[in-house]
């Protein structure tokens, strides 16, 4: 006599316990691969910035294809370009932060202290941190000072870090056309097609974060520096230097250097001129907000500002402000490849299941 019995498990419990091992599949996986990352971040972050280069710098190498320019000379071309481009950039933008960084700085820590006399105790920690700015920084630079050979080989880090990357934007630029062959070529069976289409989204994705997170960048500084110069608050162009920089961080860097900008107003220009410094930073977050993302960034992988948010910290906690600059840009080609697999596997299966 044969008796029948039911599974061991309701049908709900072996769905959870299944989304359960499927997520701490994932989660393993993803442990693993952000600890080989940071293993071997001196070879993968020029990767990483190569990949986000060639991205931005993308469409000047198309150009220059068709204008019939051989491959490796366009690839050289297109180097070059951004030599002299962010070469030149980085020379205004550091030249402004020196120029104006001392104006800066005092003014903040002269707002400090006008708080701190506006608002009593409360403010206090603000005085302190402003009258304990210049001893920090004379520790800092005594510290900096006692280990200079610590840093030259920073600064000799970086140097090789960028110069292995625009090599490594080179031969990205000129070898693209072999990419799909040789992501077929390591995909496991008949997978080369989703494997394919799975890089293209995430390239997508990072190319569109790049392109439209560098123009909404140049537009806000420049609607901000215009608008400080109006206002006339000191170091105006070294503020919009700033918002420029720090607009690769989205949110957050918009807050820090719209906060940045208010204080300096309300230190060296009055109560009031701040209220308009803040309303010109307000108003050119609003302008971001409403016109420039949803027109520049259309065809970009849109993500939540708390998923953004979140992405921030994680990164930062894992490298930070390096691990802040790619956060985003790497989420949303996760997002992409997410994406591509829902709008493949997801359209296969019919309201029945089938």
């Amino acid at each position: 006599m044969q008796t029948t019995t039911g599974p061991l498990l309701p049908e709900p419990a072996r769905r959870t316990a299944a989304w359960c091992a499927v997520l701490l599949l994932v989660t393993g996986v993803a442990a693993v691969a952000i600890w080989l990352c940071f293993t071997f971040r001196t070879a993968v972050t020029p990767v990483l910035l190569a990949i986000l280069g060639t991205a931005l710098l993308g469409p000047l190498h198309r150009r220059l294809l068709r204008m019939k320019v051989q491959k490796s000379l366009a690839a050289g071309l297109t180097v070059l370009a951004v030599l002299a481009v962010a070469g030149g950039a980085a020379y205004i933008v550091v030249a402004a932060l020196v120029d104006t960084g001392d104006q800066i700085v005092a003014s903040l820590r002269r707002a400090a202290q006008d708080i701190a006399r506006h608002f009593g105790v409360v403010g206090t920690s603000l005085d302190d941190l402003g009258g304990n700015a210049g001893t920090l920084l004379k520790k800092f630079g005594g510290t900096a000072a006692s280990g200079v050979l610590s840093g030259i080989s920073v600064v000799g880090h970086v140097i090789a870090t960028a110069v292995l990357a625009l090599f490594l934007v080179f031969f990205f630029l000129r070898d693209s056309d072999r990419a799909a062959g040789a992501l077929r070529s390591l995909a496991p069976g008949e997978t080369g097609d989703v494997v394919e289409a799975m890089a293209r989204r995430a390239f997508e994705a990072v190319q569109g974060f790049m392109r439209g997170t560098t123009l909404i960048a140049l537009v806000d500084a420049t609607l901000i520096g215009v608008g400080l110069l109006v206002l006339r608050v000191p170091g105006a162009v070294g503020l919009a230097a700033l918002v420029f920089v720090t607009a690769y961080i989205p949110y957050l860097g918009a807050f820090l250097s719209g906060a940045v900008a208010v204080l300096v107003a309300l230190a060296d220009r009055g109560f009031v001129i701040a209220l308009w410094a803040l309303g010109v930073v307000l108003a050119v977050q609003v302008i971001e907000g409403h016109l420039l993302q949803p027109v520049v960034q259309s065809r970009t992988v849109h993500m939540h500002p708390a998923a953004v948010m979140l992405t921030i910290t994680a990164g930062a906690s894992v490298a930070g402000i390096l691990g802040m600059l790619l956060a985003v840009p790497l989420t949303a080609a996760a997002t992409g490849i997410l994406g591509e697999l829902r709008g493949r596997y997801g359209a296969d299966h019919g309201p029945d299941g089938t």
